[in-house]
């Protein structure tokens, strides 16, 4: 189990799809997870539980275990998870450049007239507060 810096390892891919889950729900039972994760493949309730269990002890959720059905919320946001991907990303795929990562993300599929205006806020906005 590999740990970042901060000391709570990196989510895997199913560990991800639970963790979206519980950042758009705020917090949900085992058997909510498993009705917004596995309504049509069949995968079983106790697939859900073993998987927040599993998070539960690397520090990834929380859980409140006072009621009959335990309740889970996320211990990490979204956008600290989203950093650490990107970071790493950055550096194994794209050597430590962001503007190559930037590059690719922008050249390789459809940007909408929203995404390219907040894009133009933050680059006007990194340029003003550059020395």
């Amino acid at each position: 189990m590999k740990k970042t810096r901060a000391g709570v390892p990196k989510p895997t891919e199913g560990e991800l799809e639970i963790l979206h889950v519980l950042w758009s729900r705020d917090a949900c039972t085992v058997r909510e997870v498993h009705d917004v994760l596995h309504l049509n493949e069949g995968t079983g309730y106790t697939t859900a539980l073993k998987l927040l269990q599993v998070m539960h002890a690397k520090g990834l959720v929380e859980r409140d275990d006072s009621q009959r059905a335990h309740v889970y919320r996320a211990a990490v946001s979204k956008e600290r998870t989203q950093k650490r991907f990107l970071v790493d990303l950055v550096q194994r795929v794209f050597d430590g450049s962001s503007s190559q990562l930037v590059l690719h993300a922008l050249g390789s599929q459809q940007t909408s007239p929203e995404e390219l205006r907040e894009i133009r806020r933050l680059l006007n906005k990194l340029d003003k507060d550059a020395p």
